[in-house]
């Protein structure tokens, strides 16, 4: 599969560029939806889950040769000493831990509530799994260190976190968008809104509010390292029902008349 024709885009598109154009097909697609895509959505997200992450990147860019062997999870800078180490080389000394890096992708949910991830290793005598815990709140670019997942080693793992349909990111604040008819702008109205720990809330509408006014949820965003949340913001994005009845147009041009 052509990662790059998947998603549309070509090799010379910036990081930015994918994640618009994944966002963009993963709502087409998404298996939620009334004319989603299950097979095509799975797709679309190996793709972006290689070309999002720039050492998958590049790896998937400059291929190993194909006649090599084995290989394992982990950048090629650490392949040689998880080599040794298991399979009869020289182990470290006794008081010396080795260093290994790798990098781990997951949603922005499983960064919101944390959770436990599967890093299988392929050897020449089978699969080496390790089960490492995803801190709460974890961001792109965070590295988490877990002793004693290797025998004689700190294991370094950084994180990227996948952009998610619903939800923007910034920090621990989170952003989404709700479709709201001008009407209801003007009169005033309720909405239920699910928040990213599944919970619905009712938000308040004031009468009057103006077009793309942003509403927060205070507490309702992602975990901080204090140890609370963020706030979630809604950005009211208005449209006109094109079911207005004439007296509702009419009382809006006598009000118009009486202003001017």
């Amino acid at each position: 599969m052509d990662y790059y024709s998947t998603l549309g885009v070509n090799k010379s598109s910036t990081q930015e560029d994918i994640k618009k154009a994944y966002k963009s097909l993963a709502l087409k697609t998404h298996p939620d939806r009334n004319n989603g895509d299950d097979i095509q959505f799975k797709k679309i997200q190996e793709a972006y889950d290689v070309l999002s992450d720039p050492i998958k990147r590049q790896q998937y860019d400059n291929p190993a040769p194909s006649n090599q062997p084995f290989g394992f999870n982990m950048n090629s800078a650490d392949f040689d000493t998880i080599f040794s180490q298991f399979f009869g080389g020289r182990p470290p000394p006794h008081n010396q831990k080795q260093t290994f890096r790798t990098q781990v992708t997951v949603s922005l949910v499983d960064a919101f509530k944390g959770s436990t991830h599967v890093l299988q290793l392929s050897t020449p005598t089978g699969t080496k799994v390790i089960n490492i815990t995803v801190p709460p709140g974890i961001e792109t670019g965070d590295s988490v260190r877990y002793d004693d997942i290797i025998e004689n080693a700190i294991l370094l793992v950084q994180f990227v976190v996948l952009p998610d349909l619903r939800f923007d990111r910034k920090g621990a604040d989170l952003y989404s968008n709700y479709s709201i008819s001008v009407l209801d702008l003007i009169v005033g109205t309720k909405f239920k809104f699910t928040t990213i720990d599944q919970r619905i809330l009712e938000v308040k509408v004031n009468p009057k509010t103006q077009p793309y006014m942003q509403l927060k949820i205070p507490k309702a965003g992602m975990p901080d390292k204090k140890g609370g949340y963020g706030d979630q913001f809604v950005l009211l994005k208005h449209y006109i029902p094109d079911n207005i009845s004439h007296e509702i147009i009419t009382a809006i041009n006598n009000n118009s008349a009486r202003t001017n």
